[in-house]
Order: C-alpha cells, then sequence, then structure tokens
C-alpha cells in the first residue's frame, strides 16, 4: 500500500514538473524572436546599450542586457547594470500614496492643503480646490515649470516655495499639461502623513518588500560601478555626457534600477499589487490607480500614436492608457537627457514589459513595447522598430526643415544697440532666480543661477544665441530690451524675462 501511494505521488509530481516545463517552454519561440528582434533594432537606432525585462502570466519569462554601458569601452550591459528609471518613477510614487490611503492616512479626495498647510498656488482658488489625486493627474492649471529644477537648480523646497508664482496656462481641470512637480508636492506629502521623507518611505515600503536589491530612490545614493553612461548626438557624434540629475524631484524621476530589479516591480504591478510576501496594496487601491482619470489630447499624447492610432487616450494615476487591438494598454515613459525607460503593460493579457536605454529620446522603446504585445499575446508581425525608426526620422527632418527656416530669417549685417559692455550686468527674476551677463574678451558670456556659462553669438539687432559649454544642450534665444533711456533694462533668455538690477 505504501509502496502504490508512493508510486502514484511519484506519478502526480513528474506530472507536475512536465507540466511548469511545457508552461516555461511554451514561449521560447517568441523569446528567441524577441531576443534576435531586439539586438537588430539596438544597431538600427544606434543605440548602445539597452536592458529588456517580459513578464508574462505572474511569470518574468525573460531579463536581459543588450549592448554597452559606455560607448568605447568593452563594459557590456547585464540584468545587473543600473539605468535611471526616470518619470517611470512616477507610477511609484503613486504608489506610495496608494498605501497611505490603504492605512486610512490620506484619502485620494483630501484637499492638498489639508496636508501641507503652507502649500500654495498663483491662483487661491486652485490652492484650494486641488484634491491629492490631482497631484498625479497633470491637469492643474499649471503649465510646464520644469524651469524651476532644470534652469534654476534650486533645492527641492525652493521648488515648491516658487511654485506659488507659476501663473496657470489653463483653468483647473480643463486640459492636460505634463507636469513634474505635483510628484515633488506629492512626495511632501508622503512625508507629511507617513513621517518619512519620500525617499525612505519608498525604500521601506517598495523595494524592500520586493526584494529590489539593486534599485536607489536617487541618483546620489548610486555607489555601484556597473551603472551607464549616458548618451546622446550632436551633428552626427554621439558622445557620452553625464547623468542628468533629479534627486530634487525624487518623486517625479529620480530611481535607478537595474532590469532584473524592476521586472519585481513589474511583476507586482501585474499582479494586483501582489508579492510572494503578500501585497503593497488593496486590490481597490490598485485598480483605483489604473482607472483612467482625465482625457489626454492627441497634442499632449505621444507621436506613438499616429501609428497605433488609439480610439481613446487617458492618463490614471502616474500611468498614460491607450487602447491597442482592442486590448487596454497601460504605459509610461522615462526620459532624461542620454537616457530613456519605458514601462508597458496588457492587464488583460498579464503582459508587461520594461526597457531601460542610454541614449536620448531612443524611441526604439515604443517599438519594442508594441512588438512584445504582438509576439508574447496579440499577434501581427508589423516591424514596429523600422516604422517608428522612419516616424521619428520624419520628425526630426521636420525640426532641421525648422531650424533652416529660422536660420533664414535671421537679418545679416545688422550690430547690436549698444557696446557690449552695456550689455554686461546682473538681471533677476522673483520666478526664475539670477542671470549674470560678463564681457569676457570680446565675447559676452551669460550663466543662469548655478548653470554652466554659455557664450553669446549675436544673432541680429539686441538678440544673441547662447551657445552652452555642453554641446547637448540646445542653444537659447537671448533678447535685451532697451528703456527709454537707452540703457538695457530687460533680458529674455529662452522665453524667462529677467529685470536687470546692477
Amino acid at each position: 500500500m505504501n509502496k502504490a501511494i508512493i508510486c502514484l505521488l511519484l506519478i502526480l509530481i513528474s506530472g507536475a514538473v512536465t507540466a511548469q516545463n511545457i508552461q516555461t517552454d511554451k514561449y521560447t519561440e517568441q523569446i528567441k524572436e524577441f531576443d534576435e528582434y531586439v539586438e537588430q533594432a539596438r544597431k538600427d537606432w544606434n543605440v548602445p546599450g539597452l536592458a529588456i525585462a517580459i513578464v508574462k502570466d505572474n511569470k518574468i519569462l525573460f531579463t536581459k542586457g543588450y549592448g554597452v554601458k559606455q560607448l568605447g569601452l568593452p563594459d557590456p550591459v547585464d540584468t545587473q547594470t543600473l539605468f535611471v528609471c526616470a518619470s517611470t518613477t512616477k507610477a511609484m510614487t503613486a504608489a506610495c500614496m496608494g498605501i497611505l490611503v490603504d492605512e486610512g492616512k490620506v484619502k485620494w479626495d483630501d484637499a492638498v492643503t489639508k496636508h501641507l498647510p503652507e502649500f500654495q498656488l498663483y491662483d487661491p482658488y486652485v490652492t484650494r480646490e486641488l484634491k491629492i489625486r490631482d497631484l498625479f493627474l497633470h491637469n492643474s492649471g499649471v503649465g510646464n515649470a520644469d524651469f524651476l529644477w532644470v534652469d534654476a537648480k534650486t533645492t527641492s523646497d525652493e521648488i515648491l516655495y516658487k511654485m506659488r508664482l507659476v501663473k496657470p496656462s489653463y483653468s483647473v481641470r480643463s486640459s492636460f499639461i505634463y507636469q513634474n512637480l505635483f510628484y515633488l508636492v506629492a512626495g511632501k506629502v508622503i512625508e507629511k502623513v507617513s513621517g518619512q521623507p519620500w525617499k525612505d518611505f519608498i525604500r521601506h515600503r517598495i523595494f524592500e518588500p520586493l526584494e529590489m536589491t539593486r534599485t536607489a530612490p536617487m541618483m546620489k545614493d548610486i555607489k555601484d560601478a556597473n551603472q551607464t553612461k549616458s548618451h546622446y548626438t550632436v551633428k552626427g557624434n554621439t558622445m557620452v555626457i553625464e547623468n542628468e540629475n533629479a534627486d530634487e524631484i525624487g518623486p517625479a524621476g529620480s530611481v535607478w534600477s537595474s532590469i532584473d530589479d524592476i521586472s519585481k516591480w513589474v511583476l507586482c504591478m501585474l499582479d494586483s499589487g501582489k508579492y510572494k510576501g503578500g501585497r503593497l496594496l488593496k486590490s481597490s487601491t490598485w485598480k483605483e490607480m489604473f482607472k483612467p482619470q482625465t482625457i489626454v489630447t492627441e497634442e499632449d499624447f505621444y507621436a506613438s500614436q499616429k501609428l497605433t492610432k488609439p480610439n481613446w487616450m487617458t492618463y490614471g494615476l502616474g500611468w498614460y492608457q491607450q487602447d491597442y487591438k482592442g486590448k487596454k494598454v497601460n504605459f509610461h515613459t522615462g526620459s532624461h537627457s542620454g537616457a530613456v525607460a519605458i514601462h508597458g503593460q496588457l492587464p488583460e493579457e498579464k503582459l508587461g514589459i520594461y526597457v531601460f536605454g542610454n541614449y536620448h529620446q531612443a524611441q526604439i522603446r515604443h517599438a519594442l513595447m508594441y512588438k512584445a504585445f504582438d509576439l508574447f499575446a496579440l499577434g501581427g508581425t508589423r516591424d514596429w522598430s523600422a516604422e517608428f525608426l522612419k516616424l521619428y526620422g520624419d520628425i526630426a527632418k521636420k525640426e532641421e526643415k525648422a531650424e533652416k527656416n529660422f536660420i533664414a530669417k535671421r537679418i545679416a549685417n545688422t550690430k547690436p544697440s549698444l557696446s557690449l559692455q552695456q550689455y554686461a550686468g546682473k538681471y533677476s527674476d522673483p520666478l526664475y532666480g539670477e542671470l549674470e551677463v560678463l564681457l569676457t574678451g570680446d565675447k559676452l558670456v551669460v550663466q543662469l543661477n548655478t548653470l554652466t556659462k554659455a557664450t553669446l553669438d549675436h544673432w541680429h539687432y539686441d538678440t544673441f544665441r547662447a551657445i552652452n559649454e555642453k554641446a547637448w544642450i540646445e542653444n537659447k534665444a537671448v533678447t535685451f530690451t532697451i528703456n527709454s533711456f537707452g540703457k538695457v533694462g530687460r533680458i529674455s533668455y529662452d522665453g524667462m524675462e529677467f529685470k536687470k538690477s546692477k
């Protein structure tokens, strides 16, 4: 009898193992095809390095690194190489808030000022009206104010204070303009409610439970040598550039991770917030994160929609959304100077993909996401890489043509109204900060706040172009305004207005 039971158990165990192997082998051909497709696409797009994860049916099917961490060096990207998550961090910050919602410490429809009494925007009505959920939806009425961290390099507290000086671009909740800074506000709410800084909260409540041991909240936390470098092409020459630091707006885009680590996050977000030790979020809160919350117009969506042709486009709590082949897609990109990421989901098919890249605005990320959707779930043979390469190539040609048209409008043989010395001086604005113009030799040099100095090349009349030392930073238009006394009164730097103070 005992022998019979043992034999039966062996048969059952053998059957279970065989079934598991069949499940694992089910996607062997798709993985092989996708693997080859990725490497060819990487070469076609001239991306130095990629790292990719595929999650399907509550399993991590595939993680792999491609190419190199840095051009000119042989070190390959592997599954432990650290990349910046950039704006895919936003979904993590939304999940942090969701954890606090589950604990009853905050509600999505609480007024922001309930938890941050000092919070203030330009419009007092919007200050009073803004809810916690609005922090995640890009619909506050405040236009893109990234100059507060990109150009000013101010601290997070200074950024929050200066938000009261940013004039609204539209009525609250009437439109959509992508906005990083309200995620910083969300991080401050998380800190106030939990008693922990956002960077500690996200580490303890998300990274540690998911065993994401190679994931760091901020770039300053990265000590490991196995990290990627950023790349940018200027005038046909691809160069290594410094990694962009977004630590001051951390909740909007400062997390760094490896593809092995981030695959655990992809798996958790597909499986209703579950992980092997429990769940990060209640099912109802997880559903709320992915519920369409606001409409996104074509003008504010990705150029990818020209090919995918969605019927609707929305934004949830840290996620873009659209339809594809009758299925709902949740996704978000991440972009820093010289680096990209994308996190995509087909929730009905239990399919998720994450792509890291170390090349500026490499839209190969969209191509690989849709290729994965086709190969691992929906079927189809479209060469998304080729199609996106042409789409974004055509966009680049239009931008080049626009630049040529701009140059053609330059008025030749003009001179500045004043001597160069008279343009020198200090300029300031309560919102934009400090700007100084120096005369160095026979050239004007401008420095905005703590940024690298840029040389001013005369364009025409009293307009110059700021040529930054860092070749990958685009030229900025700089125009001086002469007052009624024949002296310089104001300066416009890339649309930012400063008054001369000295």
